[in-house]
C-alpha cells in the first residue's frame, strides 16, 4: 500500500510540474498546512472523548453501557464468555459515537478474547463486519474534520451517515449470518443429514 501511494505521488508531482510548475510549491504547501491542521483536531477531538470515556469507565457508567448492550451482542455472538462481551459490548457502544481510533483497543481485546471461544470463526468474522460497517450515531470524526476545514454546516452528515451505516450493519450481518455458521448451526446440520448419506461406505470397508 505505501509502495502505491508512493507511485500515485510520484506521478502527480510529474504531472503537476510539467502542466504548471509555478503552482506545485504553493499546493504541496497548502496540503501540508490543511493536514496539520487536521491532525491537530483530531488530536483535540479525541482527547475529550478519551477523556470523557475514562471519567465513564471510573465512574461506573461504561459498566451500565456494557449491560445494556450484553444481551444483544450475546445473541449476536453466540457467546457466554464474560471478558470477551464485556470487550465487544464497549467496542459496539465507542463506535455508536463515531470514535472509531477510541474503539479500536477493545476491539483488539475483544477479538483477542474471541479468538479462544467456541464459536471463534463465527464470532471473529462477525466482529470484523460490525467494525467495518460501524454503525454511527454520531459521526465524531468526521464532523471534527469538517470543522477543521472550515464546513458551513459540518453536522449535515449525521442524518445521512446514520442511513448510511444502519443499511450497511444490517447488511453485513445478514451476509455473516447466511455464509458463517456458528457451532450450533454446525451440529444441527450434521444430525439432520439424511442416514443414507451418514452411512454412505460403511458396507464397503
Amino acid at each position: 500500500m505505501n509502495a502505491l501511494f508512493s507511485l500515485l505521488f510520484a506521478i502527480c508531482t510529474l504531472l503537476l510540474l510539467y502542466i504548471s510548475p509555478e503552482t506545485f510549491l504553493p499546493a504541496l504547501l497548502d496540503g501540508a498546512s490543511k493536514g496539520a491542521a487536521v491532525c491537530v483536531s483530531l488530536v483535540a477531538t479525541y482527547s475529550v472523548w478519551l477523556g470523557l470515556m475514562q471519567v465513564w469507565e471510573d465512574s461506573g457508567v461504561t459498566r451500565a453501557v456494557s449491560k445494556l448492550v450484553k444481551p444483544f451482542a450475546k445473541r449476536l455472538f453466540k457467546t457466554d464468555d464474560e471478558e470477551a462481551l464485556k470487550a465487544v459490548s464497549m467496542n459496539m457502544s465507542v463506535n455508536l459515537l463515531g470514535i472509531s481510533g477510541a474503539a479500536t483497543p477493545y476491539g483488539v481485546k475483544a477479538a483477542n478474547l474471541l479468538d479462544k471461544t467456541k464459536n471463534a470463526e463465527y464470532s471473529s468474522a462477525m466482529l470484523f463486519v460490525l467494525n467495518a460497517t460501524s454503525l454511527q450515531l454520531i459521526p465524531t470524526s468526521i464532523i471534527a474534520v469538517r470543522v477543521a476545514l472550515k464546513s458551513a454546516n459540518p453536522t449535515d452528515i449525521v442524518i445521512p451517515t446514520i442511513l448510511a451505516t444502519l443499511l450497511s450493519t444490517i447488511l453485513g450481518i445478514i451476509l455473516t449470518k447466511l455464509f458463517i455458521k456458528d457451532e450450533k448451526a454446525r451440529d444441527t446440520g450434521r444430525v439432520c443429514m439424511p442416514k443414507r448419506l451418514q452411512t454412505k461406505g460403511a458396507g464397503t470397508r
